[in-house]
């Protein structure tokens, strides 16, 4: 469908998301292209007019009110209305009163919208009495005064029936398996111990579900509930009476709510416009039925319009058909569908994104673009495409408006250039409107020598290899595969080989390769070779005194009380040994900074208690005795692992 195929659908989610009301919902779900002028013009008229509302004073105050319009109906046919039901009726009344009083604020803009407030239907007196009688989805109390007095009489019968029970409890507690009375199917009950259910006067309702309680009414309760139950029936036919006296009001305004309903429904519908001219941030175009097509600083409504680069087009004056070309990703398919869709927003009576435009009104819109490949049909991607622009042929006439993107590709290149060209004559000869893009440099020179048809293309900028999505009508554009393959690095040889097949040998002149040397690769890759690392010699500084080692491979933990010597060997003291061991079979564990304090005393580690005491007294008095260190002061044999 060709909704989908220039993403009119999603324009119109985004569009269907701000109404309210099912019916503009419905209404945008199916909208499409405005064929009288008239109608047209006062659509736009509308858009603009709810635009400059919604900026001046806000959303209007809408709701939906496809609810509301089954309530009327119920009233019509005669049925009592919910107190539910009258509140949506009190809900509806409500706005279509805030609505009213915003459209008479329009008045002072002198916008046409405002006008639609002499129709609205603010029915004041039964806005207010449905106001005061119905609250909370329940008829109020005060609705009458008789409502009033039977409610009042039976919460005083209520509240004796209450006493009565808990007077019941209190002078028969031994009776009773508990001690506060109890509501079962809507009846007061005491709660009577199974073997005394005689002793206390009054009807059975239920028991527990073990059976050793029963719940017995009361005798006195049973007649005070006799007198409720008949104030019951008064109120419910109080309560009747005041529904249908209320429904009977609806029921006498329900045609001309109706009117005012279906008059909310149109406004969200055109107010809704309004809102999605303020989304995407567009603009009135102006509509010509001139065959004309401009467009100033156009985009594309989804496309973020930060990044956006804006189109300025224009077809229609001199010219029917716009033949595009230029590299790919260059934005051709983009530009395309840019001018069409925004066509199509026109003739729906929406803003275009666009500083500025005028369109013309067109009798259709055709459209071929992308793979169209039909599996149902086993269709080739070609086949499907000749296939739909058959279709888009037979049906055309000179007010109608198609793009065709990459016309006569999928094929032979020789054969699809020859039928692009025979499609662009046809369409020439209906006189409609049309773009396409292209590869074919045939299809640009039939173009650029045939009345009524014009070549544009895509900028593309050579130095950084990038496209700017600008497009320039007047020009034929190319693929610049050359130049891209230029500034890549292709030798001069290469390309000259290149441009001569293409193009022939004249061609390769016109040419001009920006790098005229190019470095010859002196060899291929080369091995790399990781380089080895210097050995360490000084391995003095590895481990320190104090330091927590693990010992391998039995990857037991010792401290170093020797640093390594010239020889790589460190001595280690392992619980209750000291040992000598080579550096390389020894792993840092925990740095001897990172246990002890500083300036921390070694020897308390390392020598023995007798050593220790014997230093305690030489730091106490003077002492003739001398500390020995013998050259295994720990008990255990001393070791060397290599």
């Amino acid at each position: 469908m060709i909704e989908n195929q220039i993403e009119f659908n999603r324009v119109k989610e985004i569009w269907s998301g701000l109404a309210i009301t099912s019916k503009a919902k419905q209404q945008i779900e199916l909208k499409w292209i405005i064929l009288d002028e008239t109608t047209l013009r006062r659509e736009i008229k509308d858009t603009t007019d709810a635009k400059e509302l919604i900026k001046k004073l806000g959303n209007p105050p809408l709701q939906d009110v496809s609810e509301i319009l089954e309530i009327l109906e119920i009233a019509q046919k005669g049925d009592c209305l919910s107190p539910y039901q009258l509140e949506r009726v009190e809900g509806i009344l409500t706005v279509l009163d805030r609505l009213s009083s915003y459209l008479k604020r329009g008045h002072q803009y002198q916008n046409d919208l405002s006008f639609y407030d002499e129709s609205l239907y603010t029915q004041e007196e039964l806005r207010e009495e449905i106001a005061t009688q119905i609250r909370g989805e329940r008829v109020d109390d005060h609705a009458s005064k008789l409502l009033l007095e039977i409610r009042i009489k039976i919460q005083q019968l209520e509240d004796e029936m209450k006493k009565k029970a808990e007077s019941v409890i209190y002078n028969n507690r031994d009776y009773m398996a508990d001690n506060f009375y109890t509501t079962r199917n809507g009846r007061i009950c005491v709660p009577v111990k199974k073997e005394y259910k005689y002793r206390i006067p009054g009807s059975l309702v239920d028991k527990s579900s073990t059976g050793s309680t029963l719940f017995v009414e009361p005798e006195g309760v049973i007649k005070i509930g006799e007198e409720v139950q008949s104030l019951r029936i008064d109120e419910e036919n109080e309560v009747y009476r005041i529904l249908y006296t209320l429904t009977a009001m609806v029921a006498d305004c329900a045609e001309a709510l109706t009117e005012s309903i279906r008059i909310i429904e149109k406004l969200d519908y055109v107010f809704s416009k309004g809102k999605l001219s303020i989304e995407l941030d567009a603009n009135e175009p102006q509509i010509n039925l001139d065959r004309r097509i401009v467009l100033d600083e156009a985009r594309h409504p989804l496309m973020d319009p930060q990044i956006c680069v804006p189109l300025n087009f224009e077809l229609g004056t001199n010219n029917r058909g716009v033949v595009i070309t230029g590299p790919n990703t260059g934005g051709k398919t983009v530009s395309i569908k840019t001018v069409m869709l925004n066509a199509v927003m026109a003739q729906c009576g929406l803003h275009v994104c666009c500083k500025s435009a005028d369109l013309c009104m067109n009798s259709g819109y055709f459209c071929d673009i992308g793979d169209g490949q039909d599996l149902t049909d086993n269709l080739s991607t070609f086949s499907s495409h000749i296939k739909n622009v058959l279709n888009i042929l037979a049906e055309i006439d000179k007010d109608g408006f198609v793009i065709m993107d990459e016309l006569g590709s999928g094929t032979d290149p020789q054969e699809g250039m020859g039928i692009a060209i025979a499609i662009l004559e046809k369409l020439r000869e209906t006189g409609a409107n049309f773009l396409v893009t292209t590869h074919y440099p045939e299809v640009k020179e039939y173009a650029a020598k045939s009345d009524g048809i014009v070549n544009a293309r895509m900028a593309f900028d050579r130095q950084t290899l990038k496209p700017t999505y600008q497009m320039i009508i007047g020009e034929a554009g190319e693929s610049c595969a050359f130049y891209i393959a230029d500034r890549l690095g292709m030798s001069k040889e290469m390309l000259k080989i290149a441009v001569a097949a293409a193009y022939g040998e004249d061609a390769v002149s016109s040419f001009d390769f920006q790098n005229e040397e190019r470095k010859k690769a002196t060899s291929g890759p080369k091995i790399s070779r990781k380089k080895a690392k210097p050995k360490t010699t000084n391995v003095t500084d590895k481990f320190q005194i104090g330091d927590s080692v693990m010992v391998l491979p039995d990857k037991k933990i010792g401290i170093v009380c020797e640093e390594v010597n010239e020889k790589g060997v460190l001595r280690v003291q392992v619980a209750k040994r000291k040992i000598w061991i080579n550096h390389k079979r020894v792993k840092l564990h925990v740095k001897a900074q990172e246990l002890y304090p500083e300036d921390y005393d070694m020897s308390i580690v390392f020598d023995t208690v007798e050593n220790r005491k014997k230093r305690h007294d030489m730091g106490r008095k003077y002492t003739t005795e001398v500390i020995e260190y013998k050259e295994n002061d720990l008990s255990g044999t001393e070791d060397y692992l290599g």
